[in-house]
């Protein structure tokens, strides 16, 4: 049934695998879209792979080699240095139009498989400042694809207002905490599971870890 069908965006990364795991409780189908953009690390590619696989779900890689012609950036370029944005300015790896593009062809790629929602991990709680995060942005994309190509797609972003401590809650609840803990890629170094534990990336996703499992030790002494 096509209204049952979902396209998760899908990186190997915390956010769009705890956004899999969501899109596995709430529809029928669930396929999997990720994007080669000449990212760094291909290590990223191949994590989301296994993941797809060990899920069951289907995996698909579309080519986007042109984002890094055109967006220079420290997560496509070993000549860039991965550095917080300062007064006012972005980090330096935001990469530009890049969720526009990344949505925008997995709606086509849904169309193509009969699929009407997708599913992204965008998140404006803790967004590091990226425009293309922002809920607006989101609802206003959402309304575009549908009248560019006379569809109803629906765009889920069940992180959007969650930090990264209740986006590792949201793990915990699905029942996937240390799958996402140890088989996921988030570090912008590379290194799967807890990562560099030195990068932006790497400190976001440790620190949120912390706050929640000391919630969870608080609440669980009550």
């Amino acid at each position: 049934m096509r209204n049952n069908k979902a396209v998760v965006v899908f990186s190997g990364g915390q956010d769009s695998t705890t956004c899999l795991f969501w899109a596995l409780k709430q529809f029928d189908e669930v396929a999997t879209v990720t994007f080669d953009y000449g990212q760094r690390h291909k290590a990223e590619i191949e994590c989301a792979k296994e993941i797809a696989a060990k899920l069951g779900v289907s995996f698909r890689v579309l080519d986007m080699s042109l984002l890094n012609q055109l967006s220079a950036n420290a997560l496509t370029r070993d000549d860039i240095e991965v550095k917080p944005g300062k007064d006012g300015e972005l980090p330096s790896t935001f990469v530009e139009g890049r969720n526009h593009l990344f949505l925008s062809f997995a709606a086509v790629y849904a169309k193509q498989i009969d699929a009407r929602h997708i599913v992204t991990g965008v998140c404006e709680t803790d967004f590091s400042g990226y425009p293309d995060c922002r809920d607006v942005f989101i609802k206003s994309l959402n309304v575009t694809l549908n009248l560019a190509m006379d569809d109803q797609f629906v765009i889920h972003t069940p992180l959007m207002w969650l930090d990264k401590a209740q986006t590792w809650e949201l793990a915990d609840k699905l029942g996937a905490l240390e799958f996402i803990r140890e088989k996921t890629l988030t570090c912008y170094n590379g290194v799967k599971g807890d990562g560099c534990g030195e990068c932006p990336a790497c400190d976001l996703r440790r620190r949120g870890l912390e706050t929640y499992e000391k919630q969870k030790q608080g609440s669980d002494s009550l």
